[in-house]
């Protein structure tokens, strides 16, 4: 064997036994979270630190949805999930809990003064509150920032090494989160009181901190009854709304027929749309011009 030879060949084992013995490289850390916009809100905070899943898929209904057997597999292996209040949530989170008993579970939505639902179809001209608390609390900054600090905490405890890098990820979503607040507030300036409608009632945070009222075509995923219908269309009519604002998780039938009936239209907007900040003010534009 050529005298050159051997010295590379034991160069090339030395290097293959420190390569095998090097301690192996730290993973992120894997957490789950409810709803896409969860994940927007974690990956502000942590960045590529973690590796986010979201349980419930685009389109999917939030309120009734069911984990897939891949997802409780994958939850089996996660460090922490992030729950936030939706309906699924009663029926499986027991569930989450046993599939993985030495993963955290952290309700970000603890702390955060839950507004009941609207109800348009008691009696009278107003829509009244119906006993049902709104779940839909990442459509508003200031239920947001609680949300986040849960997040924050949670991070921090499961990943403490990192703990400086998710607080700076958190000031830095807080000050955005200013910023969007002051540009929606600066959008709705001069239209307090003013009214838009929407199929499933799941804009009634944004509509408390702007000033606003949602008339909902449906409450609690009960489909209008004709005599409720009619009532809807004759106030739409009186207070001059022209537009119904629909999601794609729900069916949009009752919504056109009221469109039909206004001679109005029917507009798509998502709440669960991952690109949160995004979303949020091209929703608030829309609501903007059609506000009446």
């Amino acid at each position: 064997m050529n005298c050159l030879v051997k010295p590379l060949i034991g160069l090339v084992g030395v290097a293959l036994f420190t390569l095998s013995a090097a301690p192996a490289r730290a993973s992120s850390l894997d957490v789950f979270v409810s709803i896409a916009p969860q994940k927007f809100f974690v990956r502000k905070i942590a960045g590529t630190l973690v590796n986010v899943s979201v349980l419930v898929p685009s389109g999917a209904d939030a309120h009734t949805y069911e984990p897939r057997p891949r997802q409780m597999v994958a939850l089996s292996k996660s460090a922490l999930y992030f729950a936030v209040g939706v309906d699924f949530e009663k029926a499986w989170l027991d569930r989450v809990a046993a599939a993985n008993p030495g993963m955290r579970i952290i309700l970000t939505d603890a702390g955060i003064a839950k507004i009941p639902m609207t109800d348009p179809h008691r009696h009278g001209r107003e829509p009244h509150r119906s006993g049902a608390p709104d779940p839909h609390i990442w459509l508003a900054p200031a239920p947001v920032k609680i949300q986040a600090a849960h997040i924050l905490k949670a991070l921090s405890e499961a990943d403490p090494k990192n703990r400086l890098r998710y607080v700076a990820g958190y000031d830095a979503f807080l000050k955005e989160l200013d910023v969007l607040d002051d540009e929606l507030k600066a959008l709705f300036a001069g239209r307090k009181g003013e009214r838009f409608m929407v199929f499933h009632p799941a804009w009634g945070y944004f509509a408390q901190a702007y000033g606003l009222k949602q008339v909902p075509v449906e409450v609690e995923g009960k489909e209008p009854k004709a005599a409720q219908l009619r009532s809807l269309i004759h106030r739409a009519r009186e207070q001059g709304i022209r537009v119904v604002f629909v999601q794609p998780q729900f069916s949009a039938r009752s919504a056109a027929m009221v469109a039909r009936e206004i001679d109005g239209q029917v507009v798509s907007v998502d709440p669960l749309a991952e690109n949160w900040d995004a979303n949020m003010l091209a929703v608030a534009r829309q609501f903007r011009a059609a506000l009446k």
